[in-house]
């Protein structure tokens, strides 16, 4: 069930594995298939209006475009960077952080006010107590050790870019693991522990793309995969699997991979996996917008990547992305989106479409004094589609997984990360436990 990156994996996962005897049934209501991977044409270009990159160092999407034979659509940034808007005007991205947590005073230096810099150089003198395997949420740690500056200008932009929340919301060991680990192993302080976390610094980009936008990659998993998709969602799962579907449809299945969000997978499992109706029933989410513009090619932004917003400022726009700067231009414009909307805010279902690309043309001038002129514009919304990894989420999906029946599993961007790369891996995950439920029932 789910159409998303997360079931077109586990779709091709399953026909690799069981080759062409089987029938794979995929369920989704969606017009397309992609989920939030979602290919528009904006001034004649291709463009990403959800998810728009993966994580490099991470193995799983190089390997599955290997795969598929897409290696050769693989694109890498142009080397641009981010921009922070705090205080009504650019910043530079600190250096030297992780999450945008700092690993000394120096990174954070023209972005936060003396008295913080001077907080955060002597973090290392002060007591520092942590337990090992703990999980506080992101702004409770850093705005002990560093101050509230650092969590507003700093760290919340990095987590409101990426999971719509911000350092309230998150949990250290979704945010920053490796700081985490350090901590585990016993840093001797926050700063020591960043200094640890620190990726290695090699050069190479950080985030790649796809020429031609992920809709490339959902056709390929499609075409492999070969699902029969039913354009219905499932309303009730009853055990030996008997699937009923909106449309007043009946189905059976031997296995059954549930790559929805968590809120309906809460509704889906209620009455036959209480411990996993349970636990994911605390899991919750954030909305958000984009607006996607096409303007002159012409137009004078700066050489940045976009920019990334903090806390309390009077911009509507929570990131900007320059995507003929961050990837390439491409055609005779330039592409651009802008995000809209923080956990607990409905501006991203509240808003007219009108009144949002108002702001984005608002927000553009206010923060690179620029008046565009869009040539071409799109909308997109994303409702409850951006979980938040709060202090203790690990434990919350262990929850999860632990209580599903045999044969049933679990995949999608609220368990492991929600990134394209870590959607991959867990419905890796999914196939590989009911393909075993099945060899043992087999067995038996």
């Amino acid at each position: 069930m789910g159409g998303g990156i997360s079931g077109l994996t586990a779709a091709y996962r399953l026909r690799v594995a069981a080759g062409g005897d089987v029938t794979i049934t995929l369920f989704d209501p969606a017009d397309r298939l992609g989920g939030i991977l979602r290919t528009e044409w904006v001034g004649g270009q291709p463009l990403d209006v959800g998810a728009e990159a993966f994580v490099l160092r991470r193995p799983e999407v190089p390997a599955l475009l290997a795969e598929l034979g897409l290696s050769g659509h693989q694109l890498g940034t142009t080397g641009a960077r981010p921009l922070i808007y705090s205080q009504q005007r650019l910043h530079r991205l600190p250096p030297e952080t992780v999450m945008g947590i700092p690993s000394s005073a120096r990174s954070m230096a023209g972005l936060v006010d003396d008295a913080t810099l001077a907080h955060i150089e002597a973090e290392a003198g002060r007591p520092f107590r942590w337990r090992v395997g703990s999980d506080p949420a992101v702004a409770e740690l850093v705005a002990d050790r560093f101050g509230e500056q650092v969590v507003a200008r700093s760290v919340d932009p990095m987590l409101s870019g990426v999971y719509a929340g911000s350092a309230a919301t998150i949990g250290l060991r979704a945010a920053a693991p490796s700081v985490a680990a350090a901590l585990d192993g016993g840093a001797a302080s926050l700063s020591d522990a960043v200094r640890q976390g620190l990726p290695p610094s090699s050069g190479a980009p950080v985030f790649g793309a796809l020429e031609g936008g992920y809709q490339v990659l959902v056709d390929a998993l499609v075409a492999r995969s070969q699902p029969r998709w039913v354009r219905a969602a499932v309303e009730k799962l009853e055990p030996g699997w008997v699937l009923h579907d909106d449309t007043g449809g009946r189905w059976h299945a031997d296995a059954v991979v549930l790559a929805v969000p968590a809120p309906r997978l809460a509704r889906l499992v209620d009455g036959i996996a209480p411990r996993t109706f349970a636990a994911a029933s605390r899991i919750v989410s954030a909305s958000s917008a984009v607006v996607a513009l096409a303007v002159p090619a012409d137009t004078p932004f700066p050489q940045c990547s976009g920019v990334l917003v903090a806390s309390g400022e009077s911009l509507r726009a929570k990131a900007i992305t320059l995507s003929s700067r961050k990837w390439g231009p491409r055609g005779d414009v330039q592409l651009l989106r802008l995000s809209f909307g923080r956990f607990g805010q409905d501006l991203a279902a509240s808003a007219p479409d009108d009144e949002l690309l108002a702001w984005a043309v608002d927000d553009l001038a206010t923060v690179f004094g620029v008046t565009v002129q869009p040539v071409d514009t799109r909308v997109q919304r994303w409702i409850e589609a951006m979980p938040q990894y709060g202090p203790g989420h690990a434990d919350v999906v262990a929850e999860v997984r632990a209580g599903l029946p045999p044969t049933l599993a679990v995949a999608g961007g609220y368990l492991d990360g929600i990134g394209v790369p870590a959607c991959v891996s867990a419905a890796g995950r999914a196939v590989s436990g009911v393909l075993e439920a099945l060899d043992a029932q087999v067995a038996r």
